[in-house]
């Protein structure tokens, strides 16, 4: 039962991004730059249950962000169910206390998918290539996603160890007795 309602809630979660996303970060941009708030909460899904938990989140988050904003369907739904996958394979490698691994994280997982989408609309969609507007919004983004992760990480760390709590239980010991 639990499970069912940490579920509702973070879909009604992914709802309250999406309208952050699109009303109130249209008002607080950086050299006309949002922040991507979709990898921070799919990175988090994915941290927090499970790498199967966070790819499904991944990919429902991805096709709605796409059809809602009428790009090509599959593309986003495919990076960011790569991102729920990386999240579950980061939680087993690195520790979620740290704010500066979890900086480096929202870092890295913010350049590889920006980068992978706007190689794969190049290749798909044959987009013109301009390098260097490009990096100028991905360093403006990861900065922007950096400084989000950094503001919102004791919330996220709170509600991560209850839904992980949830899911993973305590298991410490669990294998020797």
């Amino acid at each position: 039962m639990k499970k069912v309602i940490i579920n509702i809630i973070l879909v009604i979660l992914a709802f309250v991004v999406y309208f952050l996303q699109l009303n109130f970060f249209n008002w607080f941009t950086i050299a006309n730059v949002m922040p991507n708030l979709f990898i921070i909460l799919v990175l988090f899904i994915g941290l927090f249950t499970n790498k199967n938990l966070g790819a499904i989140y991944g990919i429902s988050i991805g096709l709605i962000v796409d059809l809602l904003t009428n790009q090509t369907v599959g593309i986003t739904a495919v990076v960011y169910g790569i991102v729920g996958l990386l999240a579950g394979i980061f939680d087993k490698n690195f520790s979620k206390d740290n704010r500066i691994t979890i900086m480096f994280i929202v870092a890295a997982t913010t350049i590889a998918t920006e980068s992978v989408m706007y190689l794969l609309h190049f290749v798909i969609l044959n987009t013109n290539v301009d390098i260097l507007i490009f990096i100028k919004i991905l360093m403006i983004e990861t900065i922007y996603n950096i400084i989000l992760s950094i503001i919102l990480y004791p919330l996220i760390q709170r509600f991560g160890y209850y839904i992980e709590n949830e899911y993973k239980g305590n298991k410490i010991l669990t294998r020797y007795f």
